[in-house]
């Protein structure tokens, strides 16, 4: 009987291969890494053949593991890293190496691009800024930079679709994927005409937009044994890992919002129209659920900044955490939590990767202000942690303002383990917090659902609530909450005024 779902996540760091039953269940894993060139500053390409490698491995030694038979296998389906540029030929082979979403050099492109689409234009049409970080741009600098290989392009992918188009001859992509382009109409829902015109950009050499849960082809008997499953094989196309990873956090229908807590952070929304912010401090891609839309804003250093001050802040909360066998971040949560809501008059702005949502300021850096000498590390930690929440907390206004309804939020992500961060996020959010069961296997759970609903072995994506369940729900103390509310202006403020002096300092190190 075929009742497993195969769940492919092509992150960053290599590529996850997940297992679920036919009722959601997950019964096994494996993962398989690969590198990351960063050949120049600004720069960051893979290898499509390490992804490659990277889906036949984990599959053979996860069917190995679970003792499943290919032949059980209903349909096998994809999450992945967003916002690239893979060159494919008429084959499905890469004609380089894929540019990733964290390669930044088409700057020029992206100038060029804004001569011919007004940056509110292109907002309105995508739901996205202009920004090097877009498949557009990058496309264009290949045009630019390396013609031969532009012009021998047949399609330009992202990271699953060009492993779609290896397993089964069909170059496809998703709305979820196709909306992280700076190429797409996020209302008409295809490609826009106006963008595409204004760029002389051919829409033939794009992927053709299909819904996340459809059954795009079927594995092909020359790859089958190769990567480990049975050919015809039913291939459906999935998602990008950020619409994942809100449908495997249960966020598939309007009024419900999720929180992921990582190195990076994000809070993301289930709509059914986009949200336009005036200042443009958010963004929208389409949702994994067909016809619905998923407005997010995205900060920089979010765990990244707690890590920092592990690093520098609690040597001693890691020794003691080694010689007891614990996470140092438990000890320094406890550190932390002996102070006081505030970190008693101490501010932290979290900049320390300059800055997206909701500063879009490269030039931003990390702070602390208000330091006296009666301030001790107990205080900066807090400070750290609330200052991350702080950022987050102005993401969620900005969406809220625009007439986001949002009843509670879902937290997911390994950050999201520690119970006084949940509580910090209830009481500044000034919402209930629920902490989910599976924190960390959510964008391929996501995925595994778009994969069980395209073949039949899944309802429909409402099965999202029930596949990761509530742990834990933080309700928000109102003196806490109030003690918060006060100090978000003082937050907003520091960063006001010390803007101007973020450029002064990037001015002075690039003279």
């Amino acid at each position: 009987m075929k009742s497993y779902i195969i769940a492919h996540d092509l992150g960053t760091t290599g590529n996850k291969a997940t297992l679920y039953d036919q009722d959601g269940a997950l019964t096994g894993s494996d993962f398989v890494g690969y590198a990351t060139d960063y050949a120049q500053t600004g720069w960051a390409e893979q290898n499509p053949e390490d992804w490659w490698r990277a889906v036949c491995r984990s599959t053979q030694v996860l069917l190995q593991k679970t003792r499943v038979k290919p032949a059980e296998v209903a349909g096998v389906t994809f999450s992945g890293q967003m916002m690239g540029c893979v060159p494919l030929d008429a084959r499905a082979r890469p004609l380089r190496s894929a540019i990733i979403w964290a390669d930044q050099r088409a700057t020029e492109q992206t100038r060029w691009v804004g001569e011919r689409v007004d940056p509110a234009a292109m907002y309105q049409i995508t739901g996205h800024r202009l920004s090097p970080a877009y498949s557009l741009e990058k496309i264009l600098w290949l045009r630019d930079h390396q013609p031969d290989i532009f012009k021998q392009t047949f399609k330009f992918v992202h990271a699953k679709d060009a492993i779609v188009a290896r397993l089964t001859g069909q170059f496809v992509t998703d709305p979820s994927d196709a909306s992280g382009m700076n190429l797409f109409d996020l209302q008409q829902g295809r490609w826009s005409d106006r963008i595409l015109e204004a760029t002389a950009f051919d829409p033939a050499r794009l992927p053709e937009v299909r819904a996340s849960t459809e059954v795009v082809g079927e594995v092909r008997p020359d790859v089958a044994e190769e990567v480990g499953l049975a050919a015809g094989t039913p291939v459906v196309i999935g998602g990008g890992d950020g619409a994942c990873a809100a449908t495997g956090a249960g966020v598939v229908r309007e009024g419900a919002a999720y929180t992921y807590v990582g190195s990076s952070s994000w809070i993301a929304l289930a709509t059914t129209q986009p949200i336009f912010d005036p200042e443009r401090r958010t963004f929208t891609f389409c949702h994994l659920v067909p016809g619905m839309f998923m407005p997010i804003g995205t900060m920089q250093a979010a765990g990244a900044s707690y890590q920092w001050a592990r690093e520098q802040l609690a040597e001693l909360e890691k020794q003691a955490a080694e010689a007891a066998g614990l996470s140092p971040y438990e000890l320094m949560n406890l550190k932390a939590e002996s102070s006081s809501p505030g970190a008693n008059g101490l501010i932290f702005l979290p900049y320390l990767l300059g800055e997206r949502s909701p500063r879009w300021n490269p030039n931003a850096r990390g702070a602390f202000v208000g330091l006296t000498i009666r301030h001790t590390r107990a205080d900066m930690l807090r400070a750290v942690l609330e200052g991350v929440t702080f950022n987050l907390r102005i993401i969620l206004e900005t969406l809220t303002r625009q007439g986001a309804a949002i009843e509670t939020m879902r937290l997911i992500g390994g950050g999201a383990r520690g119970r006084f961060w949940n509580e910090l996020m209830a009481n500044i959010f000034g919402l209930p917090v629920q902490r989910l069961t599976i924190l960390e296997e959510a964008t391929s759970m996501g995925a595994a659902l778009a994969g069980g609903v395209g073949v039949g072995l899944y309802p429909d994506f409402s099965l999202a609530e029930a596949m990761n369940p509530v742990a834990k729900t933080i309700e928000p103390d109102p003196v806490s909450q109030a003690a918060y509310a006060s100090l978000l202006p003082v937050f907003e403020a520091t960063y006001q005024a010390l803007e101007p002096v973020f450029d002064m300092l990037a001015n002075g190190q690039s003279s």
